[in-house]
């Protein structure tokens, strides 16, 4: 039986630091606050408001909201963002990508502060992720994964690294993180030609490519660590699962995260910690001015 890596005990963990990090702050008059810049009503983006807005409550971070309407113009979005850019009470913003067709994904990155970047999709983010360098922050799922491999002492050091997918929320970061902590990564694609036989030669898979059951026990080895970060409909169970066959890959490796109850559950709790740390870091430039 695989060592399930369960991502609850990870996130309370996660939870418990911010909170002291929160009430130091709150002491010396500093408020921790996340605006949720939202446009129009689609259903995922307000269940994932609800779900940030709840955590904030727990974590004892402030958080406001700005809806716009879906048919807004690309002007008047750029003013209501450059405005929360500029609003000193305001330590992170969070966007929901993608935007509606008339405004430009890539302008809004352009124009939203990197120090106010709680997931790590402005370029400077991005290339703080690449360079190793503490600028803006790393994407919350990105993160996430390193987290759950922290906790349960899962070792990087000198050890192989597969991650499946390569996008630049999770498969890209993650592999230059798992690069930066002194693993040999490998990233797999969709115009990768052997991704099972690359996989089953790594310690730790990770993926995240969003293909319902992909990852068989023909991707896997018996020492493996398997971190699964997909979300995907089933439709003949009616339920979410990940990239991974779980039935057929747990009982052939040494740990896995499932899904739902694994990287999702860690990846909230980063955000909020994001907002938390943004305002630390603002508190510091105010007194080194």
């Amino acid at each position: 039986m695989a060592e399930i890596l369960r991502g609850k005990p990870v996130a309370e963990a996660i939870t418990e630091k911010t909170i002291a990090e929160t009430e130091a702050l709150k002491a010396q008059g500093i408020y921790p606050t996340l605006c949720i810049l939202r446009v129009g009503e689609r259903p995922d983006d307000i269940s994932y408001e609800r779900a940030a807005i709840k955590r904030c409550g727990k974590m004892g971070v402030d958080v406001k909201t700005v809806v716009l309407p879906e048919n807004v113009e690309q002007k008047a979005f750029d003013k209501a963002l450059m405005a929360l850019n500029k609003d000193e009470t305001v330590h992170g913003i969070l966007l929901f990508f993608p935007l509606p067709a008339q405004l430009s994904d890539d302008r809004a990155r352009k124009l939203l502060s990197p120090d106010k970047d709680i997931d790590g999709c402005t370029d400077i983010s991005e290339a703080g992720v690449f360079a190793n360098k503490h600028q803006g922050f790393p994407p919350c799922t990105a993160q996430a994964i390193m987290e759950i491999i922290k906790y349960y002492e899962v070792p990087v050091y000198g050890k192989t690294a597969t991650v499946i997918g390569r996008s630049l929320v999770v498969g890209r970061p993650v592999s230059m993180m798992l690069m930066h902590e002194n693993a040999t990564v490998t990233t797999c694609h969709t115009k990768t030609p052997n991704t099972a036989e690359v996989a089953r030669r790594a310690d730790i898979l990770v993926t995240a490519c969003g293909q319902l059951g992909l990852v068989t026990s023909e991707f896997t080895n018996p020492d493996q660590t398997v971190i699964d970060v997909g979300t995907n409909w089933d439709n003949e169970r009616g339920v979410f699962v990940g990239d991974v066959n779980f039935d057929d890959v747990e009982p052939n490796c040494k740990a896995i995260s499932p899904v739902p109850g694994g990287v999702g559950a860690v990846t909230t709790c980063l955000l909020i910690s994001h907002v938390v740390e943004a305002a630390k870091r603002a508190s510091v430039s105010e007194v080194t001015e």
